[in-house]
């Protein structure tokens, strides 16, 4: 039977890669009984703390087993609410969230809600590697913009108004997953001019939002103009420890959510209760546990930072945000997908390639700050001397 051209096309043409190469090889080597070191995603060592798993097992035990509302408990959607406006000081209520299963089913139902089948949505290069096929899953067609490694990967505004063409959305990422840039107020505000001036909604990922190593999180949101014509995506993952518990959230303007509600109910159908009384007890107690989880990253940027610096054959920017480090691996004359492929047989290190992440990352290599620091610091240290072997 002949399957969906949006099926068979979700990462571009058929038989095009999705970037994952490498992490798919590494897991067969690790199933084969070979000994990996996995540097490749953003999944913690770290365990959920116990008291949040208490509160899932207490809401399951007790009955919260049923369908749950599907935009989100009511009380769920305050704690939200009450933590974005927190951090960003922009007044928000639980009008204005509607709960998902995870940060990727918020970005897929922004795209839904910002463009039809056959919209233009412009996604930042480099990227996650779920964007462009999200946005086709939404029927869009994916258009980029190129942000620098010689400008930290800022967006230049300039690039940004000559790359908006058609697009009926803008997708961004502050802290950026993978090259660990914190947009600047000045670059929101050219962000935010070309938004308002071409009228196209902005969808701002910013599950990253409290992995802060340098300066603070600022959210386009705040901006003059732009909390009316602004989603943000948010989640309980990466700040919590609670990747498997899929929840996460969209936020935006009351009547926009209202309607979004119509979306979940042809879509996911709502999250289980137990797990959002796991993410509200998360978010009403867990400040101490948040920074704690930032405060793991920090120390090991600085400490992947120092094992790297000085090296002829690796280029590191420290990052400002996010769980990662890019490396600049081009003085090997290797493209990124060689490079990891090659560490991953011989050291059995497992990195991403920054092809995986669009043309504006190749020759560079993501690694994830996940493992046990004196792991780590081993792995860099190998994954260094790989490198300058191939001077």
């Amino acid at each position: 039977m002949k399957l969906s051209n949006r099926i068979v096309t979700l990462n571009g043409e058929p038989g095009q890669s999705d970037g994952w190469q490498v992490y798919y090889r590494a897991r067969e080597m690790r199933l084969a009984g070979e000994a990996i070191t996995m540097l490749s995603i953003g999944e913690h060592d770290r365990k959920t703390a116990p008291f949040i798993l208490e509160r899932m097992n207490e809401s399951a035990q007790g009955g919260n087993t049923g369908y749950a509302l599907m935009i989100g408990q009511e009380t769920l959607r305050d704690a939200i609410a009450e933590r974005v406006e927190r951090m960003t000081g922009v007044p928000t209520t639980r009008d204005n969230v509607i709960v998902t299963p995870g940060g990727q089913a918020g970005l897929f139902s922004s795209m839904c809600i910002t463009s039809d089948p056959g919209d233009d949505v412009l996604i930042v290069d480099p990227h996650y590697t779920t964007y462009p096929s999200t946005v086709r899953a939404a029927g869009g067609v994916v258009k980029k913009v190129k942000a620098r490694a010689d400008a930290g990967f800022q967006i230049d505004k300039g690039d940004l108004a000559d790359a908006i063409g058609d697009a009926k959305a803008l997708l961004i990422n502050t802290p950026n997953n993978p090259t660990g840039a914190v947009y600047s107020r000045e670059t929101l505000e050219g962000i935010a001019e070309v938004c308002k001036d071409a009228d196209i909604w902005l969808i701002s990922d910013e599950v990253y939002d409290s992995q802060i190593h340098e300066g603070a999180h600022q959210s386009p949101r705040v901006l003059p103009g732009m909390a009316e014509r602004t989603l943000v995506v948010g989640s309980m993952s990466k700040s919590h420890v609670m990747t498997g518990f899929r929840l996460g959230w969209v936020i935006g303007p009351a009547d926009v959510m209202k309607v979004a509600g119509d979306l979940l109910n042809g879509t996911t159908y709502g999250v289980p209760g137990f797990i959002q009384d796991a993410a509200e007890t998360a978010l009403r107690e867990g400040d101490q546990e948040e920074g704690a989880v930032a405060a793991l990253y920090r120390r090991r940027r600085d400490k992947a930072v120092a094992a790297l610096e000085g090296s002829p054959a690796i280029r590191i920017s420290p990052p400002d945000g996010a769980m990662y480090v890019m490396l600049d691996i081009r003085a090997t004359g290797m493209s990124g997908e060689e490079f990891a492929l090659e560490l991953l047989e011989s050291e059995k290190i497992a990195c991403m390639p920054g092809e995986s992440f669009g043309d504006a990352a190749a020759g560079h290599l993501r690694v994830a700050l996940t493992i046990d620091d004196d792991e780590m610091v081993d792995a860099l240290q190998r994954l260094r001397n790989f490198a300058e072997a191939r001077l």
